[in-house]
């Protein structure tokens, strides 16, 4: 295993191309290049990315290759590779506990890693097709969303043990703990709703519709204003809602299939990046956006992570320089 560390210059989104969706206005993303870091595996699908924010950890889920990939965004290193995951999609870093979960999807599986180690620590059975992830620190339980079988599955977080599966009526996309409400939001991609979920009895106990926002999936919440940023992949949009009032407060065009959505709470800037290879980049105001910038940032840039402490992005690219697959990482440019 290892990398390379190359610094480069120049901004980055001068060049847009066709694949943003009819209804969004390009313009040059705000964002600087600065590292591209060698990833270990071939040129195949990344998914999603959990970043430990103290220890300057990224955890990308190599999908493609079976494989989670533990990168020190410090150094510009792979630290280590982690195998046996296949059609990993979801990951999960929960610094307290010292461990990254993964679903394995190839196996309808949550997998917990023990973080120094590397050490496999349980597999826990879900329903069909798990995808995102998220954590409840209070119960000390993480919940798997299981696209196709349209529920959540509640795992110990320590043990693996099953504590109960939660069906919401339609195939589902990301879920997210709420810290402010206590409660967890998941998008219902089946809805086109929000369903909200007590995490100590399991049960829904509302429902927010998301008009004009088809096919719900990317989630990302601003805790503070009670703000949920949702992607919206068959109709290439973003919809603010707010948890409080129950409304949809703003509606914006981005790259067609919106997936993954990072929110940088410090900087007020939500990041979408979606199938097309495009980014969108907001400034948040209260749930009210201004773009910032919207381009094509490199096929299959699909995912995204943010440090709020140094505001740089970090994307997984399957084809990078000569082909390989690396991490660029990013700086504010504006």
């Amino acid at each position: 295993m290892g990398s390379r560390r190359r610094a480069v210059a120049g901004l980055v989104g001068l060049v847009l191309v066709a694949a943003c969706s009819a209804s969004l206005n390009s313009s040059p993303l705000p964002l600087r290049r600065v590292f591209e870091t060698a990833l270990t595996g071939g040129p195949a699908r990344f998914d999603y990315t959990a970043l430990d924010r103290d220890r300057g950890r990224l955890f990308i889920a190599h999908m493609g290759t079976g494989e989670l990939i533990d990168v020190d965004v410090r150094t510009h290193a792979v630290v280590r590779t982690l195998p046996d995951l296949p059609d990993v999609h979801g990951v999960l870093v929960v610094p307290e506990k010292r461990r990254v979960y993964a679903t394995a999807t190839g196996r309808n599986q949550l997998v917990a890693i023990d973080v120094d180690s590397g050490r496999v620590l349980f597999r826990a059975a879900t329903d069909s097709y798990p995808d995102g992830l998220a954590y409840d620190p209070i119960r000390h339980a993480v919940w798997t969303t299981n696209e196709s079988a349209g529920t959540e599955t509640v795992a110990d977080a320590d043990t693996g043990a099953i504590r109960g599966t939660v069906p919401l009526g339609g195939e589902v996309g990301n879920i997210v703990y709420d810290s402010t409400a206590d409660r967890m939001v998941v998008a219902v991609q089946g809805r086109n709703d929000l369903s909200l979920i007590d995490p100590a009895n399991f049960t829904v106990t509302e429902r927010i519709p998301t008009p004009g926002c088809d096919h719900p999936h990317g989630e990302a919440l601003d805790v503070t204003d009670q703000v949920m940023f949702v992607g919206c992949e068959d109709n290439a949009a973003m919809v603010t809602v707010d948890l409080t009032t129950r409304a949809i407060i703003d509606d914006r065009g981005v790259g067609e299939s919106p997936d993954v959505l990072a929110y940088d709470p410090a900087a007020r800037r939500i990041y979408v990046a979606a199938e097309s290879g495009v980014v969108s980049i907001f400034d948040d105001d209260h749930g009210r956006l201004a773009p910032r910038g919207s381009g094509h940032l490199a096929d299959g840039a699909h995912s995204v992570a943010v440090d709020p402490a140094t505001h740089r992005s970090y994307f997984p690219i399957a084809k990078g320089r000569n082909g390989s697959p690396e991490l660029w990482e990013f700086e504010p440019a504006g």
